[in-house]
């Protein structure tokens, strides 16, 4: 039986998502308590894309197949038990045989946060960016509206990406003003690596001017990383959520 389940976590105290040798990771932890559950038979998680270490997931949706007779909503009871704070199944149900949790995605939504009080504040540190500086956030919504479509993002994915098809669709994008904090919401088909991360550091420059909006379609064309922005910080992303078609 294979189960697809939505797991959240708090990215701060793991190496990223995917298992690494002698690293804490998000995958290697679910496989643990799978494990447990399973009386030490190994199970495999696949989800549907990897995070880097520091990026937080509210709605990362994972797959694996399982023997065991447990009831879809008594799952989350049974994992959260043997996971660590930072981690938790949020929901569980059953998926067709040939469900991926990758390859069935037709979007995705990240945000990207970012504080802009003055001062830093020690409880958000990990899940924020702090960005103090004046931002023309009209500038960011009017760049923002260039980046929807279908484009080649070579210029806004990191070197050591290993996708040889750099072609994605943004469906939208919104920069949504909640007192001192400024959320970025990117939903698309798909993202490349450091693709969001990117985006981001782009548009906090024509923010705060040493870029500006009409050059977003000649950094695309280009398909040259050092024409966009630096790569904002991990702290701030978050895996927002995951479509598929039903």
């Amino acid at each position: 039986m294979r189960m697809k389940c939505i797991v959240s976590y708090d990215g701060t105290g793991f190496s990223g998502y995917q298992v690494q040798p002698g690293k804490r990771t998000v995958q290697s932890e679910l496989e643990k308590a799978l494990a447990v559950l399973h009386k030490g038979k190994e199970i495999k998680v696949a989800a549907s894309g990897r995070t880097d270490a520091g990026v937080h997931a509210r709605g990362q949706v994972i797959h694996f197949d399982t023997s065991l007779s447990i009831p879809s909503d008594r799952w989350p009871r049974a994992l959260n038990s043997l996971l660590p704070d930072d981690v938790v199944l949020l929901s569980a149900e059953q998926a067709a045989d040939d469900f991926h949790a990758r390859y069935h995605a037709v979007k995705k939504e990240y945000r990207y946060v970012i504080s802009r009080e003055m001062l830093p504040d020690v409880f958000t540190r990990n899940f924020a960016y702090h960005y103090p500086y004046h931002l023309d956030v009209e500038a960011i919504r009017l760049a923002g509206e260039k980046l929807l479509g279908t484009h080649d993002f070579t210029s806004f994915c990191s070197a050591r990406t290993e996708s040889e098809d750099r072609i994605r669709t943004i469906f939208s994008f919104e920069a949504v003003e909640d007192g001192s904090l400024l959320t970025f919401r990117f939903a698309g088909s798909g993202f490349l690596y450091n693709m969001v991360r990117i985006l981001t550091g782009t548009l906090l420059e024509i923010g705060s001017g040493a870029k500006r909006p009409d050059e977003i379609p000649a950094i695309i064309e280009a398909k040259n990383r050092g024409l966009a922005g630096k790569t904002a910080p991990a702290q701030g992303l978050y895996l927002w959520s995951v479509e598929y078609d039903n």
